[in-house]
């Protein structure tokens, strides 16, 4: 009977873990096309208080591998395209490739995935014919390795190899690459892993004429009779990205394949564009993101699909200042380079992921490198004017170290910054601040909550920040001004007390 009952807890614990293992997942791409690209230790700790757990990297650099080291965050490397060729063709140049930037790293850095190139089939079409065999011998060398059933082996491809895409029920991929598709999913389907997917609902409603709503591309919930319907299979399709995975899943059944997951790879909206792209917005791309968090973390899956977790990653962690081609190419990232938001996601009561990314978890810090005197000045008035207590910063009190202006002055203006329940225009201070989702808290300085109150009052500011008018950020466009000068605040600020 003991032995039974063992049986019985160790079934249970199988399938505890293999539903584990299912739980979907929001990811974050890391792009690297930035003027200014911050180190990797500073990546790693926005990675961290952003609780971003798993993020695919375009290539397997080795300093962003190191400092990904014993951070708990799951890691997908990748093949770059340029390197598709030569590993495709030769079995020893994968295993060197996989000694090199995998097994030297692993288990320490937490490598759970390996994209092999990118959108191959319509962007390096010269290729396609070894990205079976690339996809193999990356596969031998992880199983020589003892890591194949530790780490799963892919390639992106964009959805427009997807024909007749709606409705779904009839999609079909393009058959001219079915010579590559084909042994593509027995190797998956024999390895255990996933099709990995690029789903752009912009470009789909950007081409298509008006044809799609934009509220059906920014996942927005729809009645019943907004929502398109499948004709052959009568199931209601509420946004463009559900339509396009379960397209994925009938191409693949078409071709006798039916038990492939899917997993996004990329999905994203800009939030700015040229002037004929009049829908990549800040808040068109909140709106997008948000609601993809959410949708996908809420577990629903598709409608062909239902309960089927499709695990995604977010295009991208960083807006690319240098990537070529229109202002939307550089504007899909969550975070300016320095780490300040673009936007804040409204994620209430989304889980974890990407917490401090809420309207109630953000924070003023000073900005590295600002001017050390405008900081001073801006303490200065904080401290005075902005009626914040800064008895913490006193020397021997909690808050006192590090003694250097950059952290005082980011303990007073957040403190302002709260006081002010977190109104636009409270954290500029004339350009040396700004706001941050990271919590800046460091050992025994605990930095206050939001309060929107001093002494039981609510305190409000009148006068317009100097900066408000013009500003190269988009994060600076949206958190507008806060502090002017000194000379100016003599003349014209004042405060307006309302007891609450």
């Amino acid at each position: 009977m003991a032995d039974v009952f063992m049986l019985i807890l160790l079934a249970v614990q199988v399938f505890v873990l293999a539903a584990a293992d299912e739980e979907p997942f929001i990811g974050v791409n890391i792009g690297t096309e930035l003027s200014d690209m911050p180190h990797p230790t500073q990546i790693v700790a926005l990675l961290k208080a952003q609780q971003i757990r798993h993020v695919r990297l375009y290539d397997a650099d080795r300093g962003m591998l190191i400092a990904l080291a014993n951070s708990g965050i799951q890691v997908m490397v990748s093949v770059p395209n340029e390197q598709l060729l030569g590993i495709g063709q030769s079995n020893s140049t994968a295993a060197n490739w996989v000694s090199h930037n995998v097994v030297a790293h692993y288990p320490a850095t937490n490598i759970t995935a390996i994209s092999v190139g990118s959108e191959i089939l319509t962007t390096l079409p010269n290729a396609a014919p070894v990205l079976v065999n690339a996809l193999k011998y990356i596969h031998s060398a992880l199983v020589a390795s003892n890591l194949d059933r530790q780490i799963k082996v892919s390639t992106p491809l964009s959805s427009s190899i997807i024909l007749d895409s709606f409705p779904p029920s009839q999609a079909f991929f393009n058959r001219s690459w079915n010579p590559v598709l084909v042994p593509m999913l027995n190797f998956l389907q024999s390895t255990g892993s996933y099709l990995t997917l690029n789903v752009y609902p912009y470009y789909d409603y950007m081409q298509s004429n008006g044809v799609i709503p934009l509220d059906y591309a920014l996942l927005k919930p729809l009645p019943p009779n907004k929502e398109a319907v499948d004709a052959n299979t009568l199931v209601h399709y509420s946004n463009v990205f559900d339509a396009m995975v379960d397209a994925a899943y009938f191409a693949m059944a078409f071709l006798n394949f039916t038990n492939i997951p899917v997993m996004v790879t990329e999905t994203g909206w800009p939030s700015k564009g040229d002037s004929n792209e009049p829908d990549a917005t800040i808040d068109n791309a909140n709106t997008y993101n948000s609601n993809l968090i959410r949708h996908v973390l809420n577990k629903t899956g598709t409608p062909k699909h239902p309960g089927i977790a499709v695990s995604t990653y977010i295009y991208e962690l960083y807006n690319e200042d240098t990537k070529p081609g229109p202002v939307s190419e550089k504007n899909w990232g969550l975070f300016n380079v320095n780490g300040e938001p673009v936007y804040i996601l409204h994620l209430a009561g989304s889980g974890s992921v990407l917490a401090n990314d809420t309207t109630n978890q953000t924070y003023c810090t000073a900005k590295e490198g600002a001017d050390p005197k405008m900081l001073q000045a801006a303490l200065d008035w904080a401290c005075g004017p902005g009626k914040v207590d800064c008895s913490p910063l006193l020397q021997g009190e909690s808050c006192y170290e590090p003694d250097n202006v950059i952290a005082h002055a980011t303990y007073a203006f957040n403190t302002y910054y709260h006081q002010m329940g977190k109104a636009p225009g409270t954290c500029d201070f004339n350009g040396v601040a700004a706001v941050t989702t990271t919590n800046p808290s460091h050992g025994t300085c605990i930095f206050p909550e939001s309060s929107g109150k001093i002494n039981g009052t609510l305190v409000n500011i009148t006068a317009p920040s100097m900066n408000s008018t013009s500003s190269d950020s988009t994060a600076r466009n949206f958190y507008i001004g806060g502090f002017m000068s000194i000379s100016m605040l003599l003349r014209v600020v004042m405060w307006i007390l309302v007891v609450l």
